[in-house]
């Protein structure tokens, strides 16, 4: 009785500080945008520098990073799809495959991984690390709101850039595609781009931007509110930054999964 009355108590509290994580990062997406939205009436605007700041850590320097991994996927989706269409005499529809694949599916779920990896730990490690020294509490004491000041310029660089991040992954995989099967198939690489964007519509288009935005909000809020619930020094800070890529992945692949479901039905 005893392990089991332990096991039990160790479930609810494990359940009870999920809940209470849950709660706070819902706060922090309420107050952020309460700033974004009203902060200039207030007298609490959101800083314009430091969002395009942000937005440079998040989406330019990210550009190269993204480019080499969104190649690399179209070549490997390429291979993959001539291979298994092949065996089936259907090599024409390789094209509408990758097509889809990437921008439905692909493009944003690799482009979120990427940046919860890069961005959503650097995030998590400079606020922690301001938490830690308390810096945090300093900009608190002379009237400065945290949330203002840390966390909405994230959150709206997140949302701004990942859906651009998404899109540039969807045409560099596209093209990447375009190198391995454009020959396989017996056509040059621009009748194959050619004819992706004849068979594309918006919907595939939007479907994967759809979810690049919620991606963003995951990756902005994980990061954010682990980095102000950081306690126990530097390593405390280390062990909030491998949480927060972890759980921000797996997020992003179960609403993935969620969105998948309800938009292909």
């Amino acid at each position: 009785m005893n392990a089991i009355s332990r096991a039990l108590e160790t479930l609810g509290r494990a359940t009870l500080a999920s809940l209470a994580g849950i709660g706070h990062a819902a706060m922090l997406l309420i107050e952020s945008s309460g700033f974004a939205l009203t902060g200039w009436r207030r007298g609490q605007p959101v800083r314009v520098p430091s969002v395009f700041e942000q937005m440079r850590a998040i989406g330019v320097d990210a550009l190269p990073i993204t480019a080499l991994l969104a190649l690399v996927i179209g070549i490997m989706l390429g291979i993959q799809f001539v291979a298994a269409l092949g065996e089936f005499g259907a090599q024409s529809q390789v094209v509408v495959a990758v097509a889809k694949s990437v921008t439905r599916e692909f493009g944003a779920l690799i482009t979120a991984i990427l940046v919860a990896g890069r961005s959503g730990s650097a995030l998590a490690a400079r606020i922690g690390s301001m938490s830690v020294s308390q810096e945090v509490d300093a900009l608190a004491v002379i009237g400065i709101d945290p949330v203002r000041y840390l966390a909405a310029p994230a959150l709206l660089a997140m949302l701004a850039m990942l859906p651009v991040l998404t899109l540039f992954a969807d045409v560099v995989a596209i093209l990447g595609a375009a190198v391995y099967s454009a020959p396989a198939l017996d056509i040059t690489p621009w009748a194959y781009v050619v004819q992706t964007l004849a068979l594309l519509t918006p919907g595939d288009i939007g479907q994967g931007l759809a979810k690049s935005l919620i991606f963003a909000i995951l990756i902005s809020l994980i990061g954010i509110a682990t980095g102000f619930s950081v306690r126990g020094g530097a390593e405390g800070v280390g062990r909030a930054t491998t949480r927060a890529v972890v759980l921000s992945i797996c997020c992003i692949v179960v609403a993935d999964m969620i969105f998948s479901y309800f938009l292909n039905r």
